[in-house]
């Protein structure tokens, strides 16, 4: 995108945001039509030169409880009626999208979409909160177009208000879409309320009702990733989103989690599995579970599936893999949850080098948020390689001086090849085994040099149950302290808490 012409007005100085109706009356004044335009409609505007921070963070301080502040209206060219507004007094349940659809909807005459990608966007979830019901008509039917099939669109009325609300207590998605007619410094002020709740790796799209370009560069200062003005069509939104997601020069990345035991027999495949559900069921986050025991993987049977081709078959010709290829071979386990699935034969020797995991493993990154690897207890150059290229690594043990011996070891491997990166998590599983000697929790945290991030007790009943049913501990018993600690668990690798299932007055109206 070029860079903004520079113009000698006052009112263009970044360093101060001036009152919109000041804005508006040296737009107005003599000149002002020449000198602006070359910018036209917001499409047209370019990004600030200077770099922008983070929309928000979890880690900022506590938000001061949401307050509905009066907003500015819309434009008198909107020509909105009163209930185009959804407030306390809306009957949400009756809200039909199509219904808002014939006229605001449709592609404009001569729109094509030749300039975009035929790349799907990754498996994000979207959040829209809209003021108008037409907009929130828009945002469903581009959530149908085949670019965001992969995608989670979730819809509701209220505008910045809702989103506040919403996210005060909950993990925001990876992209927010959020409808409103405010300008001024009221709308700055919700704005840094609401990122005060972001997590760091949410985007944000505002569609306002002011097309003056002040505004804009304020709000890329501020973090927000692009302003919409209406009118537009379902394909400026998704021509947007996918300028967010499937940017060559950054593209996609979902974190990796390398799971691994620090001995075999020790559980980290059962812990690996389970996590992966909780990241996906809990947190209403995609996730991709790669089982890398190509000879021995369980995760088929955890999950009850029997694939056909599995990741045998793209370590194979890893060249020849592409988005088509990874959607035929990746199986859904659950809405949110897809498995690569491990041959768990022992007809080939499966001799692959580095090069072609790492070839595989960049392309199943593009595919969701989150990855989680379920490593074989084996040493071998791809199995260091890969754990060191993790974003996070989990180390399951027993409480037992083997465990603690190659846990040491795998520690100090990983801090002296990665010094800046936080250390690996701790699982210690099985633990008060009767009769069993055991290292007490105590001298493990202090012989790694952290705490344990979950200890499970030793439940055989429970587990074994889940492990035959071909079901997840939380499926079996959503109460046990097992199901608490996978869910504890999932939260802390993913930096998002549980997303509540019951709905207030702003639920979704409808999702995909």
């Amino acid at each position: 995108m070029a860079e903004p012409q520079t113009y000698d007005d006052d009112f263009l100085d970044e360093d101060e945001f001036l009152d919109p109706a000041e804005v508006e009356r040296r737009l107005l004044s003599e000149g002002a039509d020449d000198e602006f335009e070359e910018y036209g409609d917001l499409d047209g505007f370019s990004e600030p030169s200077e770099e922008t921070r983070p929309f928000g963070s979890r880690t900022a301080p506590e938000p001061k409880q949401a307050v509905a502040a009066p907003r500015e209206e819309w434009n008198d060219a909107d020509d909105l009626s009163s209930s185009a507004h959804a407030g306390p007094e809306t009957d949400l349940d009756e809200f039909e999208p199509d219904a808002y659809a014939p006229e605001f909807v449709y592609p404009v005459s001569g729109e094509d979409d030749d300039d975009l990608p035929d790349q799907p966007i990754p498996r994000i979830t979207i959040h829209a909160f809209c003021e108008r019901p037409e907009s929130g008509a828009l945002v469903h039917n581009a959530a149908n177009d085949r670019r965001l099939s992969k995608t989670h669109v979730e819809v509701e009325l209220g505008g910045l208000p809702a989103a506040i609300d919403r996210f005060a207590t909950q993990s925001t998605p990876d992209l927010l879409i959020i409808e409103t007619g405010m300008r001024g410094q009221g709308l700055f002020d919700q704005l840094e309320e609401l990122a005060g709740s972001c997590d760091p790796g949410t985007k944000v799209i505002i569609i306002g009702a002011a097309n003056d370009i002040s505004l804009y560069r304020e709000l890329m200062k501020r973090g927000v990733s692009e302003y919409l003005v209406p009118p537009m069509t379902p394909l400026h939104l998704i021509r947007t989103i996918s300028g967010l997601y499937l940017d060559p020069e950054a593209p996609f990345a979902g974190k990796t989690i390398a799971f691994i035991g620090a001995k075999g027999g020790v559980g980290a495949s059962t812990i690996a599995h389970n996590t992966s559900w909780c990241i996906s069921e809990n947190s209403q986050a995609d996730c991709v579970l790669v089982d890398m025991d190509l000879s021995f993987g369980t995760a088929g049977l955890d999950f009850n599936q029997d694939p056909a081709q599995t990741l045998g078959d793209a370590l194979t010709d890893p060249e020849r893999l592409d988005d088509a290829l990874l959607d035929r071979l990746l199986v859904r386990c659950t809405e949110r949850l897809s498995l690569f699935s491990a041959p768990a034969t022992l007809d080939k020797d499966w001799d692959f080098g580095p090069e072609a995991y790492e070839i595989v493993l960049d392309k199943v990154r593009r595919q969701a948020p989150f990855i989680t690897l379920d490593l074989p207890h084996t040493w071998s150059p791809w199995v260091k390689h890969t754990i060191l290229a993790a974003d996070q690594v989990v180390v399951t043990v027993t409480p037992e001086l083997a465990s603690l011996r190659n846990a040491k070891n795998l520690f100090d491997l990983i801090h002296a090849s990665r010094p800046n990166d936080e250390p690996p998590k701790v699982v210690v599983n099985m633990a008060g085994i009767a009769k069993r000697p055991e290292i007490p929790v105590k001298d493990f945290a202090e012989a790694l040099g952290v705490q344990p991030a979950l200890v499970l007790p030793f439940e055989p009943h429970l587990f074994g149950k889940a492990a035959n049913d071909g079901q997840m501990i939380a499926e079996v018993d959503p109460k046990s302290k097992a199901a608490e600690g996978f869910s504890h668990l999932a939260s802390t690798l993913s930096g998002r808490v549980a997303v509540p299932q019951k709905k207030g007055l702003f639920g979704g109206l409808f999702g995909k």
